[in-house]
Parts: structure tokens; sequence; C-alpha cells
């Protein structure tokens, strides 16, 4: 009989547990709902939301297993929560794309510089230009887009007829730029406060006559620096005392937080570029330094169709160092679109990005 007690008593403790896991993770996941300007903490939440999921799906292999019919408490978490683990974590058919799709490509080619610094310059450069010959791509939007050596520019000419290469940032220390096979009618800078970020929207005239809005941005870093990111990696696997831990933890917080509250105005001043010119066909891609389960992201997304929530698969991880599990880079794009196939592709390592890929149908009557 004591053994039954104490047996219905762990239940019963870690079905709470299972409670509050899942209301923290519905919680975290909706926290892209609240402004960073007033509130960078809570805005930062969604950073933990991979966490929540893990737990509740954890949970919910326990119960299938001790007792099934309790696996109703994480199954209502997963469905409270379904928005925002499907924008993290999307599961589609693949199905390949009709003939007469766009493609487009966006990358944060990190000045070209590659995993080890300037003396790779010209190496990074070559291998990048040949994965974007090999691509095939209509439109590719580049991040970090300044390279000084004299050849490139003449080198992307032979792949693109139409560029645009715009200076960012009140320091003009960083580039975005748009290449295409495409006439490109004219340029904007969409306005806002940064240093050393920006974003453009190009208007393509395209073969059927129509004019073709395309946006890149490149949203406020987070700035960590190597030694902030590497102590980040060590708190994960554990390898930082207690106290040293708390401690970085909240200077982390902090740091993620006024980065929050940068890019906050950022993403209010592209989201209003938008509505402004929805008469065209959009096309939104870049790299927005920031998780799925952001103010950056669902603010940004408003009015448009977020690619590879829409048609990509799994995680998609596009920033590539260990230990930081999130999808930074994005392609979104108008009703205008039908997107098929949104993948983040994996197989070149010459930035902290990898690249993501989609194809784009124009609808007949959208």
């Amino acid at each position: 009989m004591i053994i039954n007690r104490f047996k219905d008593l762990t239940i019963n403790a870690i079905a709470g547990a299972n409670v509050v896991t899942a209301i923290l993770m519905c919680l975290v996941g909706f926290s892209d709902c609240v402004s960073p300007v007033g509130h960078p903490y809570i805005a930062s939440a969604g950073l933990a939301f991979p966490l929540f999921l893990l737990l509740n799906l954890g949970f919910l292999f326990f119960w299938l297993i001790v007792r099934w019919r309790m696996a109703v408490i994480p199954a209502a978490g997963f469905l409270f929560a379904y928005v925002p683990v499907r924008t993290y974590i999307p599961v589609n058919p693949s199905s390949n794309p009709p003939e007469g799709a766009l493609k487009v490509l966006s990358y944060n080619v990190r000045c070209y510089s590659g995993m080890h610094g300037d003396a790779d310059k010209v190496d990074t450069f070559r291998e990048i230009f040949n994965y974007l010959k090999d691509s095939r791509a209509d439109i590719v939007c580049l991040q970090e887009d300044l390279y000084s050596c004299g050849e490139a520019e003449g080198r992307m000419d032979s792949l693109f007829a139409y560029r645009q290469v715009t200076m960012v940032g009140t320091k003009k220390q960083n580039a975005v730029g748009v290449y295409t096979r495409f006439p490109i009618l004219r340029t904007d800078t969409i306005r806002y406060v940064s240093e050393g970020n920006g974003s453009i929207a190009c208007y393509l005239k395209t073969g059927r006559g129509d004019t073709l809005l395309v946006i890149n941005n490149h949203f406020e870093s987070t700035h960590l620096s190597p030694d902030e990111r590497q102590r980040y990696k060590e708190m994960l696997k554990g390898e930082v005392a207690r106290d040293t831990a708390r401690s970085e933890s909240r200077r982390l917080l902090h740091r993620l937080g006024l980065s929050a509250q940068m890019r906050a105005p950022q993403a209010d001043a592209v989201h209003r570029y938008v509505e402004a010119h929805r008469r065209y066909p959009i096309i939104l891609c870049g790299d927005f330094n920031d998780n799925p389960i952001s103010y950056t992201h669902r603010t940004v997304a408003k009015g448009l169709t977020d690619c590879y929530v829409a048609t990509g698969q799994g995680l998609g991880l596009s920033y590539n160092q260990k230990g930081f599990f999130v999808r930074i880079d994005n392609i979104m794009c108008s009703d205008h679109f039908q997107p098929y196939n949104c993948k983040v592709d994996n197989k070149i390592e010459t930035s902290d990005h990898y690249p993501i890929i989609c194809w784009l149908k124009k609808r007949d009557n959208p």
C-alpha cells in the first residue's frame, strides 16, 4: 500500500512538472508577440523554446510507455503551441517545383573571409563564386557582401547580368547585394538606425513585363564576441562552474536583450515598407540575426509567407556554428507566389551561415 501511494505521488509530481513545462512552452512560444523595446528579456525568451519543446516531447514518450492516458498533457501542450512549434520546426511534404518557377537564394557570405579570417578571402570568394554559378539561381541576395579584391566585381558580372551592391549602415562598413538575370529598374534604401546593417529594395523587371520587388535585409547582430560565444557553448556543455554560469547567463541575456531592442525598429521599418508597396509581387530575403520565435521574425512575416515554414523540413539550422541551434536566414514572399521546397543547404561551409534556397511560382490570380 505504501508503495502504491509512493507511485501515485511520483506520477502526480511528474504530471505537475509536465503541466508546468507545457504552459511555459506555450508562453515562450508566443513571446514573439512582445516588443523588445519595452520588454527586452521577455522578448528574448524565444531562444529557450527548443528546450521546452524537447522537455515536452520527453514527457510524451514517458507517458506513452508508463501511463498512456496521461499523454494527453504533452499532447495538449503541443496543440496549444501548434503555431510556434510549426514555425520553429515545420514538417511538410516534398514537392517538385513546376516549370517556370524562380529559384531564389539568400546567403550571408561573411565578407568572403571564410572560417579563418581574411587570409582565405580569395579562395573563399572563388568557392562561393563557383557555388553560385552551379546553383543557377534567378535571384541571389547576399549579406555582408563587402569584398575588396579587384577581380570580384568583374567576375560576378559573368554570372549575373544585373546586380546592385549597396553599402549600408551609418559607418558604411557592410554591404548587401542583389544579383539577378532580370533588369533592376531602381533601388531604395529602407531607412532605419544602424551602424553596420541595413535593408535595400530592388525593383526588377521580369520577363513577363511585371515589376517584382526584392527586399534584402541584414538586421542587427547579437554583437557577441568569439569569447562570449565560446563561453556560451561551454555553459551548454556544463563545463562552467554554477556561480560563473549564473553571472555569464545574466550578461548574455542582457546582451541579447539589447540587440533585440535594436532589431525591433528595423523590423518595423521593413514591415511598413512592405505594407506601403503591396501592389507589387514581393520576395523578401535576408539574415535576420534572430530566431524563428522572435519579434523580428513575426513582424517581418506579417502578411507574407515564410517559405521555409510553408514548405521546409525540420529545424533548418542556417547558422552553422555548433551550439547555436537557430534558423536566422529567411526567404518570404507575398501571396503572388506559391513557394516550393525551401531548404537550407549545409553542403558549403565557407561562411558562418548556410545558404537558404526556395523556388517560387507566380500565381495566375493572386
